[in-house]
C-alpha cells in the first residue's frame, strides 16, 4: 500500500519536479507567481495542457522565459502580454471575453438557455394537449369480454 501511494505522490508531483531547482527563483513570492502563470500559459506544441505540466521543450522554454520576465519587474500582465505578442491569444488558456472569442463565450449559455425554453413549451404544449383518443368509454360487449377474461 505505501508503494502504491508513492507512486500516486510521484505521478502526481511529476509536474513540481519538472521545473530545474537550478531555474527557480530565490524569491519565494516571485516563484508562486511564476507557478500561477504557468498555469495560466498553454503549451503551443501539446494545445491541451498548460506549460506547468507539460514535458515539452517549448514548455520548459516558457517556463524559463516566464521566471526571466519576472526576475527583470515585469508584472504578470507584462508576462501574458509577451506571451500574446508572439503567439496570439491561443496561449492563454482562458482567453479575453472580447473581440472574437466574445462569441465563443457567449455561445454555451445561449444554446443552454435556447434548450431550457424550448424542452419548458414542449413540456406546457404536451401537457395542455388533449388525449387524441378522447375520453371514450367502453362499449357493454366490450366491458362484458372484459369481465369474462378477467374471471379467467
Amino acid at each position: 500500500m505505501r508503494r502504491l501511494a508513492f507512486l500516486l505522490w510521484l505521478v502526481l508531483a511529476a509536474p513540481a519536479l519538472a521545473l530545474d531547482p537550478s531555474e527557480m527563483l530565490a524569491d519565494p513570492e516571485l516563484e508562486a507567481r511564476a507557478r500561477a502563470l504557468d498555469h495560466d500559459i498553454r503549451c503551443v506544441k501539446c494545445q491541451s495542457e498548460v506549460v506547468a505540466s507539460s514535458n515539452a521543450d517549448w514548455a520548459k522554454d516558457a517556463r524559463r522565459q516566464i521566471r526571466e520576465l519576472i526576475s527583470d519587474g515585469a508584472s504578470d500582465a507584462e508576462v501574458k502580454q509577451w506571451f500574446l505578442d508572439r503567439y496570439g491569444e491561443f496561449v492563454l488558456m482562458n482567453p479575453p471575453k472580447s473581440g472574437s472569442t466574445l462569441a465563443l463565450w457567449l455561445a454555451g449559455p445561449a444554446m443552454l438557455l435556447t434548450a431550457l425554453l424550448l424542452g419548458g413549451a414542449y413540456i406546457r404544449r404536451r401537457a395542455h394537449a388533449e388525449d387524441p383518443a378522447g375520453d371514450t368509454a367502453l362499449s357493454e360487449a366490450e366491458e362484458a369480454r372484459l369481465r369474462e377474461i378477467l374471471k379467467d
